[in-house]
């Protein structure tokens, strides 16, 4: 009788788990207009088996359907990315060049595709888009509620997922507006397990989110490069040009 109690709240902690998952891609993709700040950290792992953490910062402001304006800011990048419905612009600010890219559609189409052919995926994207949910939860082995945690002064429902090849965690802002305050991917089948974690602050929605166009206008002296040219620069990457990247790391 114990058992089969647990196993009944195991499997209702997984149906409300799911729900909240649901409510909160619902009510992101419903926001025609939204802008948040994050913080984010990627971990890689050394031939030696040494974690090392690299921190960026970073802002994104998006129109639906196919107007979107990211920022990433590290010690060793600071770029932007423009979206404006048919041209893809990336901007190193740091080192004042820009590539552009023509690219149609919506910004479900340009996540797709800087992530699939270009090897860029934006900053949270998958949390954005309208199928969130059926992409979060596609091939999840394994449900968990976790009950309550606080981010950022925020009182969120802490939810784990387990897939075969990574985890996640995310953290979801209680009450009416259900947004993602932290997200954490673990790539299991990575040597030593590498994360992935972003969190999410200054959160705002509607008409007065944005607060800025989507036109892309070089700035003084800025230098238009090549695609072939981006790819030979350094420190455009999510790496810095210190780290070389071997197989499965």
């Amino acid at each position: 009788m114990a058992a089969a109690s647990m196993a009944s709240k195991a499997v209702a902690g997984e149906v409300e788990a799911m729900a909240l998952l649901k409510g909160m891609t619902t009510y992101v993709a419903a926001q025609r207009e939204l802008s948040f700040r994050y913080d984010s950290d990627l971990e890689v792992v050394t031939s030696d088996k040494q974690r090392l953490t690299l921190a960026s910062s970073g802002s994104v402001s998006l129109a639906r359907p196919g107007k979107i304006r990211a920022t990433r800011s590290s010690g060793f990048v600071d770029i932007e990315s423009i979206f404006d419905g048919s041209t893809f612009t990336l901007l190193g600010k740091d080192q004042n060049v820009y590539m552009q890219i023509p690219i149609a559609g919506s910004i479900e189409v340009l996540v797709d595709e800087l992530k699939d052919k270009y090897q860029r995926p934006l900053p949270a994207a998958d949390l954005l888009l309208p199928k969130a949910y059926a992409a979060l939860t596609n091939e999840v082995i394994d449900v968990k509620d976790l009950g309550s945690g606080v981010i950022g002064g925020v009182e969120c429902d802490h939810l784990a997922f387990r897939k075969q090849d990574v985890d996640y965690q995310i953290w979801i802002a209680q009450g009416d507006r259900p947004y993602p305050c932290r997200y954490v991917i673990t790539a299991k089948e990575v040597l030593g397990s590498p994360q992935y974690s972003v969190q999410i602050s200054d959160w705002k929605t509607g008409a007065g989110a944005v607060g800025q166009d989507f036109t892309f206008l070089p700035p003084e002296g800025a230098r238009s490069i090549t695609l072939k040219e981006l790819k030979a620069m350094k420190d455009m990457g999510e790496l810095p040009s210190n780290f070389v990247r071997e197989d499965n790391q």
